[in-house]
């Protein structure tokens, strides 16, 4: 005689780790039987919530004095999961799908859009490995290109007088020719 199944878990499916993702998951299931909008905003909020789950090994592995990165959810009339200052996750129209965005100077571009956690996953962690290069090139000094010293060149200040006192001269003959003309 088999024994009556008590943990409602089938026997294909794997066991919940922790009582926070099965809650997670049964607010999920609800949402999805369910047409209420508080319900799907739930799910949303759920939804991210095990995304940001996901992404705590990654962000474990983040050195302490690297402070680019502020994860957390928003809990406004869009629920996001922000990565940083100028990237976050939304839940596409379908309340199913993530979809990875970053805001920019000239708008808001789409770095990554599936239903698959792992794959979001995978785009937060180059997004990350990226923004932490580009801290690095920030961080270094250039060094200051060394300057070639040459002996400095002594000008001459007669030859601009010499120009002038020629231009001078001439124009003064000039006028005195023009008068001259008009005389006659």
């Amino acid at each position: 005689m088999s024994e009556p199944e008590t943990s409602g878990i089938h026997p294909g499916q794997p066991r919940p780790v922790r009582l926070r993702d099965a809650l997670l998951r049964a607010r999920i299931e609800a949402a999805d039987r369910t047409g209420v909008v508080v319900d799907l905003r739930d799910a949303e909020v759920a939804r991210l919530e095990i995304l940001n789950d996901a992404l705590d090994p990654l962000f474990a592995q983040v050195p302490d004095k690297v402070d680019l990165f502020d994860r957390g959810i928003s809990q406004g009339d869009t629920p996001r999961l922000w990565i940083d200052v100028v990237a976050h996750i939304v839940m596409g129209r379908d309340k199913r799908m993530y979809r990875f965005v970053q805001d920019t100077r000239f708008g808001r571009i789409v770095l990554a859009e599936s239903h698959d956690t792992a794959v979001i996953v995978e785009a937060v962690t180059d997004y990350v490995a990226r923004r932490m290069v580009e801290r690095e090139h920030a961080m270094v000094v250039a060094p200051e290109p060394k300057a070639v010293i040459a002996p400095p060149r002594r000008r001459s200040r007669v030859w601009p007088f010499v120009f002038g006192f020629v231009l001078g001269a001439a124009a003064l003959f000039g006028v005195a020719v023009l008068a001259a003309l008009r005389s006659w």
